[in-house]
């Protein structure tokens, strides 16, 4: 399935979407969405300034707290983590794709 997302355009990370979108909506400060989540209130800050990853222990929270998926969470950080991989080409250069014939055998 072909993406409607701009591929040079680095997807949003979920700790963006948690602190544009979802503590404005529900008034809710750092400290309390630490405190509801059960972790630090670094832990979130860190989250929410794009410094540390959703992880699926932390999808899980978010998850259970807002009542979504975890897996929408971790496919938005799945998208980050791979387009930031893209960014340096030069990384995967030096790996030869299998040929099919080998891989049939």
């Amino acid at each position: 399935m072909k993406s409607l997302r701009n591929p040079n355009r680095r997807p949003t990370h979920p700790g963006a979407i948690l602190r544009e979108d979802v503590l404005p909506a529900l008034e809710m400060t750092q400290t309390e969405l630490a405190q509801r989540l059960g972790v630090s209130r670094l832990s979130v800050s860190e989250l929410l300034h794009e410094k540390r990853s959703m992880t699926p222990e932390m999808a899980a929270r978010v998850g259970k707290l807002l009542n979504t998926s975890p897996e929408s969470w971790l496919r938005m950080q799945e998208s980050v983590d791979l387009w930031e991989v893209q960014q340096t080409p030069e990384k995967l250069s030096g790996i030869k794709p299998i040929k099919a014939v080998l891989l049939a055998a």
